[in-house]
């Protein structure tokens, strides 16, 4: 055996990526085990008579990089590469040695994996990155009033820097139901947050379970969890979803919230779930803020019996209609109030105070109902047709009688908004005085004198 058989049986067992090439002519002339077997070969027989870049580099042309005018026996010259055909980064070694029986040069080139450590440097730069993504992202969600405009901004911006396709906020609604209550997309991604309203218990009771541990859902696959999960994973996968980190919201121990994003790049999974574990507790003061501000537009919105709308509400709603368009007016008086409260106490007054109310917003809850006085309701609708109108004041008229409520109504319709509105309401009032007369006259009921408005 001589000697450069000699050096090749002993490279043979490196752990690390060798071959040799005669270098007069580029012929890759030896290839230890760990090198042949990355590349599918039994042997060197497999290339024999082909050049290194061929087999290497799968190119045609000698490589840019070659660095053989700079090799000599007994030195090493040390660089770094990324080799696309095996898709490893590599730190390689490159030397020269000579047969002393044929005097025949050869490169060797020792080549050590440094995939794992490259990714390392990416990830730990992905971090130092993290801070700045952060600080711009509350910069810009800081810069808006609303704290609704606040969280899809958040959103947004969690999207596009974890690549993911979709991100979003669930919430518990009064029923124990889910509903997604803030959705960004990316472009051409289409919402879902109109078809994830009101999900049963039982779509994400799984995940519910995670969280009260402390722990959150990450799923490279949801494949994984089509035995495990079915109703969430049908769930998920009528969405186009395949990977999905979620994250809980907590307050004082308690889940509020959840919030995620679908679909992130499989190899970023735990730097998606940690960036959301660094903006959770933002959001947990976003939705504390916003909760706050819904409180206090309640106290200052809302009449604080029927939890109707109060003349403030009416203001702000008269202020969004469109003068161009219909509106409708239906002006409604509770009859017979001042008799329960003198008969059978106030308590009961404020129940059939309660029901009118109810009445009305189960007829017309999709437009504008307010209390404006004691006894007195008030309807506005936006964009309604002479029709519809017509038809959901039959609705009334039958649910009143159900449910032992007696209201006296004027309505009111006109094409165009464009009338001053305390000229609608005068003549919806008026129209309702007219309705009541007729329903003391009908019932024979006497009306003292104290009860003009009851």
């Amino acid at each position: 055996m001589n000697e450069i058989e000699v050096i090749w049986k002993f490279l043979d067992n490196l752990d690390e990526y060798v071959y040799a090439t005669d270098i007069e002519t580029d012929e890759l002339v030896y290839m230890n085990r760990k090198l042949l077997e990355v590349y599918g070969l039994q042997s060197i027989d497999d290339v024999k008579g082909m050049k290194c870049y061929e087999v290497l580099q799968k190119s045609s042309v000698p490589c840019g990089m070659c660095n053989n005018d700079r090799l000599c026996a007994g030195k090493f010259v040390e660089w770094r590469y990324y080799n696309p055909v095996i898709d490893k980064y590599m730190m390689l070694k490159d030397t020269l040695v000579e047969d002393p029986v044929t005097n025949k040069k050869y490169r060797i080139e020792i080549s050590i994996d440094i995939s794992e450590e490259r990714s390392q440097d990416k990830m730990i730069q992905k971090y130092r990155d993290m801070e700045s993504f952060v600080n711009e992202a509350l910069k810009d969600a800081l810069s808006v009033e609303s704290p609704d405009e606040t969280i899809r901004i958040i959103l947004e911006y969690l999207g596009k820097v974890l690549n993911g396709e979709r991100t979003y906020i669930f919430e518990k609604n009064r029923d124990g139901r889910d509903d997604n209550t803030y959705e960004w997309t990316a472009p051409g991604v289409p919402p879902e947050i109109d078809n994830l309203q009101n999900l049963p218990p039982e779509i994400c009771e799984n995940w519910y379970h995670i969280f009260e541990e402390g722990k959150y859902v990450q799923i490279p696959d949801i494949e994984e969890m089509r035995l495990s999960d079915p109703f969430q994973y049908e769930n998920l996968k009528r969405q186009n979803i395949h990977s999905i980190v979620a994250m809980p919201i907590y307050d004082a121990e308690k889940v509020i919230a959840f919030y995620g994003v679908d679909n992130p790049p499989a190899f970023s999974l735990e730097y998606t779930s940690d960036m959301l574990q660094i903006m959770g507790s933002f959001l947990k003061s976003c939705i504390r803020r916003r909760n706050l501000m819904r409180r206090l537009e309640d106290l200052s919105y809302k009449d604080a019996l029927t939890q109707l709308g109060n003349r403030f509400a009416m203001e702000k709603y008269v202020r969004q209609i469109d003068p161009e368009q219909s509106v409708g007016v239906v002006y409604c008086d509770v009859t017979g109030l001042k008799g329960v409260n003198d008969t059978l106490g106030h308590k009961a007054g404020d129940d059939l105070i309660l029901r009118a109310g109810a009445c009305l917003e189960q007829v017309f809850g999709d437009y504008g109902v307010f209390r404006i006085g004691g006894d007195e309701l008030l309807v506005l609708c936006a964009q309604i047709d002479q029709d519809t109108l017509a038809e959901r004041i039959r609705q009334l008229e039958c649910l009143t009688a159900e449910k032992d409520v007696n209201i006296a109504v004027g309505v009111i319709w006109q094409d165009r908004a464009d009338t001053h509105l305390d000229e609608l309401l005068q003549e919806a009032e008026k129209r309702m005085y007219e309705d009541k007369a007729e329903y003391y006259k009908k019932t024979g009921i006497e009306r003292r004198g104290a009860d003009k408005k009851g």
